[in-house]
């Protein structure tokens, strides 16, 4: 490859920004004139113009004497740094004549590069403030040595360089060691053949860290052997040589030992020592590097060690989350090691991050072993009481949401080791009215399937929280727990005392005195303490600003139990559960009861039972739709409790098939968790039988720093992302999209690449004219959320040719958008200026949107927040419920968050779908479709989206429908 031709080619390593382009830049002449100017601010704005200038493509070569006679002996430290930078793009060659360019195109000898003569006085220059008596003046000179590449510039001032590495003042000597690597790097055999036995005499008697550092490095990087040897004769000394240094060390151990892995036992123990440095950046690195060369026991839990100690130690969440990713790696291949520090690392749920918190449990999880969990759930539930204290306010930050996590990890622990289940599930029950309350009975319900010694003691602690539920949900739960497990005559007695007396008597419809109580309690709200302010005129004439606080009175406390409550503001689904609950109670005190308690339980039960249907029939609430279903299934309690055919028919129903439904839910949710532990822990092989096989002794020995024991024939995959070579280019000619036709004068396409917020826009533009084409320019246009920062450049194409421009565009929300232009050029032949309007391009909201997960409660809480809703009728030839939702989840890019089983068989479907887009935006979708006999066993209902944004539930509404329509044309004309 030839020699640049112009040193903006080559030094063009920086960017200035500055207020002299105003207006536009000034001319040659004006500079030089400029610079001749006595004030030095003159200078200074002459000199970045000439060099703003000289980066646009202006020679100038006027102005190099001028800068040399006026500025270079300035003592304006700004003015140097100038002069330094132009040093950097001004040209210092001469320009080749053309017969030399013709003699060494015609195969003679090659061009010779010819300095300057003005150059001459700028080594002169250089050299002076190299021997400056203002060490800042010399540090800075040599710094700026560190940028120049050429030969015949470093050459004379290498005797000062040298001289320079004996000054009094360390900031003069770091930065000499600098520049005698930068000049050994480039020029090391004809320069300075000398520098490494330089830099191993300079090092040996240097006493400032960065000098020392900086010796170190170039001794690193050229004369390794040299480096090595030192590290061994200082090796006591290294953890007082500074942080830089220990990172050089580290950085040279992982070179060498990629290189050669036998040299890995002499740097043990210096990796050992750097684990227990105070320097965190030192530590993390030091324990990444010896878990990469070692994989015994002692160097892993040294390693471990200190990563429990940076966990703990830093205040820094990035840090934290950091550590706890290394954490993860370990644990996959060294779990025993860290089940020793497993209450080390759960220290870190003093986090107030949730998100640490959430990462800390991940990890600590799945170490916990019979050996430890008993101080795990001592931990977890300390933590767990914390959150009802109003004195910690790191644990109030997090929320009900770092409760529901401590709680789910509690029902893990519970469930894998039985022992534990009996400490925890009574003080969780002392959460049933907080926050976490549906984490806790969905906990309790499943210990009480599990464990029937335990079950006496829990549905007596239920009983006695059943008045403080105050979530409708949970207290459905509550009744169904009540109902299928209670079955001794003490229990039954109990849960049906507390069942009706939490009820009360019936009516369960507002009578007058409820609805007077209501009118107070509106009126006391209305009557809650204000603060007034008016402005008053005091005695003296002036204005004032008067506030007053008035106080009502203490409004009387509602007793009303909150069962009751929810049954009088219209729960029709409750109410059917309470008649559920109250029938199986009946029905398992037969044989354990008296007959007159047995008459009296079951006459209170049918009261209560047809108020509750009264109550459905004359409430008006959401759960209207509910009333035949209510109906009907009080019909069939009532039934059963009164005919005895119809006990005897639906008695086992009733009493066993809800329990065994459970037992096999709760079965089918172990087998599928020990499946996906299957499947995590399968090892897939990074390498197949007839892969490529690389010899690390056959490559090239400069090798990067890295990962030791990785493949680096990966690299590139690793780092472009591309895993599967072979789905590549399907992927790239999915994204080409045709924007003129071919019977255009000029046929251009679109090569479209998305990457989060930026859009690249490759546009191949062919001439099929047979003549030149000038000023061709492709004019675009976006329409939604999408900004075009980098315009195509103007092209003149051949006859027949063809050009690749460029456009970079930029998006900052998933709304639709589309891309739009023309193509503008003129015929050189005929002069004539003619146009082409291209094709649209339609942005796809599936080049956003990525699969995400969320908890059901989540879900809930998002779902209610959300403003935007959009509602898409369902139309589609899919017979098959799960096949069609199936569609729908791969053709949105959304994940199912309701688990279904392929075997599931009936004509109704209700799921939830989640995503997120790569600017943070929620969707949320759900799908509720039925399959209908009088609708020719066509599917039929609604999908519903929400987000906070417009935009997103529009496209993803669209893509929907879009979607469903295509199908829908494909089958029918695979049908014809």
């Amino acid at each position: 490859m030839p020699a640049p031709k112009n040193s903006n080619e080559t030094y063009c390593t920086f960017t200035l920004a500055g207020d002299v382009t105003a207006g536009g830049l000034p001319s040659e002449d004006e500079i030089a004139k400029d610079l001749e100017s006595n004030d030095d601010s003159v200078k200074k704005m002459a000199l970045k113009a000439a060099i703003l200038a000289m980066l646009g493509g202006e020679a100038m070569p006027r102005i190099l004497m001028q800068v040399i006679r006026f500025c270079i002996n300035s003592n304006d430290k700004q003015l140097k740094k100038l002069c330094m930078l132009y040093w950097e793009v001004v040209p210092k060659y001469q320009e080749p004549t053309s017969e030399e360019l013709l003699t060494a195109g015609q195969g003679g000898p090659p061009v010779q590069r010819k300095m300057l003569p003005e150059m001459l006085l700028v080594c002169n220059a250089l050299m002076n403030d190299l021997t400056h008596p203002n060490e800042y003046v010399r540090g800075c000179m040599l710094r700026f040595l560190c940028k120049v590449k050429d030969e015949e510039i470093i050459g004379p001032l290498i005797p000062s360089i040298k001289a320079c590495l004996e000054h009094r003042h360390p900031y003069v000597r770091k930065n000499a060691a600098l520049a005698v690597f930068h000049a050994h790097r480039l020029h090391g055999e004809n320069l300075l053949p000398d520098a490494p036995t330089i830099m191993e005499e300079f090092i040996n008697n240097e006493t400032d860290v960065s000098a020392r550092r900086n010796a170190f490095l170039m001794m690193a990087n050229e004369a390794e052997d040299l480096a090595i040897q030192y590290l061994g004769r200082n090796i006591e000394s290294v953890s007082t040589f500074g942080d830089g240094f220990a990172l050089l060390v580290l950085e040279l151990t992982r070179r060498v030992c990629r290189r050669d892995p036998t040299q890995k036992s002499r740097f043990v123990r210096v990796l050992f020592q750097m684990l227990s440095s105070n320097s965190a950046a030192v530590s993390y690195e030091a324990a990444w590097t010896l878990v990469s060369l070692s994989s015994s026991p002692t160097a892993v839990r040294a390693a471990a060690v200190t990563y429990a100690k940076l966990l703990n130690g830093q205040n820094d969440n990035n840090v934290k989350l950091i550590v706890l990713e290394r954490l993860e790696d370990l644990k996959k291949k060294h779990s025993k090691i860290l089940q020793e520090l497993l209450m080390d690392i759960l220290r870190a749920l003093s986090s107030p991050s949730p998100d640490i918190c959430r990462k800390v449990l991940e990890v600590a999880m799945d170490i916990v072993t019979t050996r430890n969990v008993k101080d795990v759930v001592v931990t977890l539930k300390r933590e767990v009481q914390k959150t009802t204290s109003e004195s910690d306010s790191s644990v109030e930050s997090k929320g009900s949401v770092y409760r529901t996590m401590l709680i789910q990890a509690i029902h893990g622990c519970a469930t894998r080791f039985p022992e534990v289940a009996e400490s925890v599930v009574h003080t969780l029950m002392d959460f049933i009215s907080t926050d976490g309350d549906m984490q806790v009975i969905i906990f309790v319900r499943s210990i009480v399937e599990q464990y029937t010694d335990l079950r006496a003691s829990i549905l007596g602690k239920l009983l006695n929280s059943l008045s403080e539920v105050n979530t409708n949900q949970v207290m459905c739960v509550c009744l169904w727990i009540l109902g299928e497990y209670c079955e001794d005559a003490d229990t039954l007695k109990e849960a049906f005392e507390t069942v009706t007396e939490q009820l009360g008597p019936p009516p369960y419809i507002i009578q007058g005195d409820d609805k007077e109580a209501q009118e107070k309690l509106a009126a006391a709200a209305a009557d809650a303490p204000k603060m007034v302010t008016k402005n008053v005129v005091l005695a003296d004439g002036t204005y004032a600003t008067q506030t007053v606080y008035s106080e009502s009175k203490t409004p009387d406390i509602d007793n009303t139990p909150q069962l009751r409550k929810m049954i009088i503001n219209g729960d029709i689904f409750l109410g059917s559960l309470v008649g559920s609950c109250l029938t199986k109670l009946c029905l398992r005190a037969e044989g354990v009861i008296d007959g007159i308690a047995l008459k009296k339980m079951t006459v209170d039960s049918m009261l209560i039972m047809c108020a509750i249907v009264k109550m459905a029939e004359v409430t008006v609430s959401a759960q209207r739709s509910s009333l035949a279903d209510c109906q009907e299934r009080i019909t069939m309690f009532c039934r059963t409790l009164l005919d005895p055919k119809a006990k005897e028919i639906l008695k086992k129903t009733l009493l066993n098939d809800g329990k065994e439904t459970f037992a096999l839910f709760l079965k089918n949710i172990k087998e599928k968790e020990a499946k996906e532990t299957k499947k995590e822990e399968e090892e897939v092989p990074s390498t197949q039988a007839d892969d490529l096989i690389h010899f690390r002794q056959l490559r090239s020995m400069a090798v990067q720093g890295g990962d030791v024991d990785l493949d680096d024939g990966s690299d590139l995959a690793r780092a472009t992302g591309y895993t599967d070579s072979g789905s590549l280019l399907t992927t790239e000619l999915s994204h080409v999209y045709q924007l003129s036709g071919f019977a255009d004068p000029v046929y251009a396409e679109a090569f479209l690449t998305v990457h989060d917020y930026d859009i690249v826009l490759e546009i191949l533009v062919i001439n099929r004219t047979p003549n030149t084409l000038a000023n061709l320019s492709v004019e675009l246009s976006t329409m939604g959320d999408m900004k075009i920062v980098e315009r195509p450049q103007p092209q003149t194409i051949g006859p027949l040719d063809q050009a690749t421009v460029r456009a970079s565009i930029k998006v900052s929300s998933t709304e639709t958008g589309h891309i739009f232009g023309t193509i503008v050029y003129e015929d050189t032949s005929t002069m004539e200026k003619g146009h082409i309007n291209l094709n649209d391009i339609h942005m796809d909201i599936m080049d956003y949107i990525r699969p995400a997960t969320c908890s059901d409660e989540a879900f809930r809480s998002m779902w209610a927040e959300f403003e935007w809703e959009n509602k898409v009728a369902i139309s589609t030839s899919i017979p098959d419920l799960l096949k069609f939702l199936n569609h729908i989840v791969t053709s949105t890019n959304m994940t199912c968050l309701t688990p279904h089983e392929s075997q599931e068989q009936g004509s109704f479907l209700a799921a939830n779908l989640y995503a997120r887009s790569v600017f943070g935006e929620d969707a949320l979708v759900n799908v509720s479709v039925e399959k209908k006999e009088d609708n020719d066993g066509k599917l039929a209902g609604y999908i519903r989206i929400r987000s906070k944004t417009q935009g997103i539930a529009l496209s993803l509404g669209d893509r929907i429908t879009t979607v469903q329509r295509g199908l829908l044309e494909t089958n029918s004309q695979k049908a014809k």
